[in-house]
């Protein structure tokens, strides 16, 4: 890999023109896009998503709907779902849904490695990659299964705890991203408190990318537009592309 991945975030239907973050995204340089499903009782989301996923939902948002503005949708960059398992068990065409929307990837994040078989057939048979996340209080044999069976790439999340923005990455996220790069050959890219391109660039060092998601939800939910969101995607990208990739990054 001869660069830095960067994954940024947007809850599907925060505004009406919501897939025109998805383009700028895009076009500022992002490497994947991960797209949010709002549910009513986001269990590992912080405030800041919670109160995006809220509004969303206050909206009349629906997966179907989420899923309808992105068929068509022309961008050149892979285009990765996060939900919960309620959303997906009560529709058995959600992965083939997923996939004719051009979606390719999928997080679960409350589903377990001990009962993701279901899911990953199922995700697997409609051509979605299904990424499994890992925190740094997860034991070295259940790390090495993670590692083992994720698609695309392995999500570490940075904190034992919510998403939300955060003043600085603890060594433990930095350490959990190097011992999952050591088991597998996917990126492992790092999320959960990435609020700006320092952030992004502290843990380049151990990881082979970031996810970015509470630092642009609170900028959209105080009324930044999609061009906005675009420069500050320009400025990860460019913290992240000055990173020199060598042995130990």
């Amino acid at each position: 890999m001869s660069g830095k991945l960067l994954v940024p975030y947007v809850t599907g239907g925060i505004r009406p023109d919501w897939t025109r973050y998805v383009e700028e995204y895009a076009r500022h340089g992002a490497d994947m896009i991960e797209i949010g499903l709002p549910f009513s009782d986001p269990i590992l989301d912080g405030p800041t998503i919670q109160q995006a996923s809220h509004h969303a939902l206050q909206q009349g948002v629906t997966v179907r709907s989420i899923l309808d503005d992105l068929t068509g949708l022309n961008v050149d960059v892979p285009l990765i779902a996060m939900t919960y398992y309620n959303l997906v068990i009560h529709n058995p065409s959600f992965c083939a849904d997923l996939a004719a929307a051009g979606v390719s990837g999928l997080i679960v994040p409350d589903v377990p490695i001990d009962e993701v078989d279901e899911l990953e057939a199922t995700a697997t048979a409609a051509g979605v990659d299904l990424v499994l996340l890992a925190a740094p209080t997860t034991t070295p044999s259940r790390l090495a299964a993670i590692a083992q069976r994720s698609r695309r790439f392995v999500y570490a999340v940075s904190v034992m705890g919510t998403t939300g923005e955060r003043d600085r990455l603890g060594e433990d996220a930095l350490r959990l991203a190097r011992e999952l790069r050591a088991m597998t050959d996917l990126p492992v890219l790092l999320g959960f408190g990435i609020s700006q391109p320092a952030h992004a660039v502290a843990a380049a060092d151990a990881a082979d990318g970031v996810v970015v998601a509470s630092a642009l939800m609170r900028m959209v939910l105080d009324g930044a537009g999609p061009e906005e969101i675009g420069a500050t995607i320009a400025e990860f990208r460019a913290a992240l592309d000055g990173v020199v990739v060598g042995v130990g990054g």
